[in-house]
């Protein structure tokens, strides 16, 4: 199982495009994989003959597990290759990831949702000039090559060993080593590690161990001790905040099928959703601010280019980069919604990485980046976010599209929706979504300043914000420069 991203543990195997006796190249794709922030295609190290498959579709393994065995191009296993028993070695996740890492990577938790990752809505091939992402949502990943032999998926980066004598909800005494998952299992539900039995290697503490512990934590009322030292992200370092609550267990028990009922498992993309959005509601204090803009001069200036714009672009101009431009220069002035709860302090993030949200066909979701987005102007904002959503569709997205955002917008305005409040994608602070534009009536001021009623295209933009990090006023205030770049900027200098 190859290691796809710095805070991956497992990954369920989704999907073999080969069988055993099926002869496959080098990078072609053998399997999909689906972890808790990106489904991926990973293409074969080597060439030759798959002679074994270890771990059959639906199945979940750790990082470092061997999966299949490809042996010469005749199926016979290369001699002084790694019998199907070896153990491959396993990477230490012990240790959290220093603070500059963990900035980097947690956002994205959320996203595979998403990432999130994760609450927000994002809907492809938008039509009535609303803002549009498209679908799609795998990545590939390429473990290295060569040799005749060798098992699929072992890893290619290893996390760096914990220092003597650290200690923290990834430890507590010997044998307690933590996944990154299990610790914020742990962490998040206000455990004792030394009280959780372990059902892995060596008496290694697994998610599903965590799981249990909270059902019967839950079952008979009972807390466990608060668990100890510094956690692995900014999202997490606030558990003292909102650990009573998310120790809360509900007792009502958990609803059965009937007779006539249909049963849909979750998918694994559907249970990391799940668990991140939980997570989010525990963890940020979630307010809402709306406002109406009037989208006039933007409409203008698309109805006047978007022909020019698409033979010489390949890709049509939607709404989606003018409330990115316009969103991005609003931080520049209220730098403090781009930012993470950390403990008892605010981390402002010095670059605007941009997440959109796109929908994976209504079975889940995932936030590609536009990276350093302040950096952009606004075409160049409109062919990272068209390159992003190809890349989507043709399941090419890379960790590093879908890591380290600061702050999200999301889309429903394609099903003509009024106002859709979004969850927050964690350990950002704030996530916008644009809902449908429609021409409606509205009071306009005339040049003698007199009032009369117009048509303009209408719609309204609606951010979820996190309390603990900002104010009413100031998160009104940005919503209001947002809207007065929208409706008063010359568009027509940008393009």
């Amino acid at each position: 199982m190859p290691q796809l991203g710095e805070t991956v543990t497992e990954g369920t195997i989704t999907k073999w495009h080969k069988q055993v006796g099926d002869s496959v190249a080098e990078d072609e794709v053998l399997f999909e994989v689906s972890t808790d922030k990106v489904d991926s295609e990973v293409p074969s190290p080597v060439a030759g003959t798959v002679t074994e498959i270890l771990v059959p579709e639906g199945e979940t393994v750790q990082v470092g597990a061997k999966l299949a065995v490809i042996g010469d191009s005749g199926g016979a296993a290369g001699a002084g290759g790694p019998a199907a028993s070896d153990s491959v070695p396993q990477p230490d996740v012990s240790e959290p990831a220093p603070p500059e890492q963990a900035r980097a990577v947690a956002p994205e938790e959320m996203e595979a949702v998403a990432k999130a990752e994760t609450g927000p809505l994002g809907v492809g091939g938008q039509t009535g000039g609303t803002p549009e992402t498209s679908p799609g949502a795998r990545s590939g990943a390429a473990p290295g090559a060569g040799g005749s032999q060798r098992p699929v998926g072992r890893p290619t980066d290893q996390r760096p060993p914990s220092a003597p004598g650290n200690s923290g909800p990834g430890q507590s005494g010997p044998g307690k080593l933590l996944s990154p998952v299990v610790r914020r299992l742990i962490a998040e539900n206000n455990l004792d590690p030394a009280r959780i039995s372990g059902s892995g290697a060596g008496g290694r503490i697994t998610r599903d161990d965590v799981l249990a512990a909270i059902s019967a934590q839950g079952s008979n009322g009972n807390g466990a001790a608060p668990a100890a030292g510094a956690l692995a992200s900014p999202a997490a370092a606030a558990a003292p905040a909102y650990s009573q609550a998310a120790s809360v267990t509900p007792s009502t028990p958990a609803p059965q099928p009937g007779e006539r009922d249909r049963v849909v498992p979750f998918t694994n993309i559907r249970r990391r959703t799940a668990e991140h959005m939980v997570r989010s509601k525990q963890t940020s204090a979630h307010t809402m601010v709306a406002v109406e803009v009037d989208y006039s001069a933007v409409e203008k200036v698309r109805n006047a280019e978007k022909s020019s714009f698409k033979a010489r672009e390949g890709f049509s101009l939607t709404y989606l980069p003018f409330i990115s431009r316009a969103v991005v220069d609003a931080l520049a002035e209220f730098p403090y919604l781009n930012s993470s709860v950390g403990e008892d302090q605010l981390i402002v993030h010095s670059e605007v990485n941009l997440g959109i949200a796109v929908d994976l066909d209504f079975e889940g979701l995932l936030v590609p980046v536009v990276h350093r987005a302040e950096e952009k102007r606004l075409v160049a904002l409109a062919r990272d976010i068209s390159g992003l959503a190809s890349r989507a569709r043709g399941k090419r997205l890379t960790m590093d599209d879908i890591s380290g955002g600061t702050f999200t917008l999301t889309n429903a305005g394609g099903f003509g929706t009024f106002i859709t409040v979004p969850v927050i994608n964690q350990p950002q602070v704030a996530i916008l979504s644009t809902d449908g534009v429609k021409k409606r009536p509205t009071v306009v001021t005339l040049p003698d300043g007199s009032d009369s009623i117009a048509i303009h295209p209408l719609g309204n933009l609606v951010m979820s914000w996190d309390h603990r990090a900002v104010d009413g006023a100031y998160a009104a205030a940005f919503m209001a420069k947002v809207r007065d770049i929208l409706e008063t900027r010359d568009w027509a200098a940008e393009l």
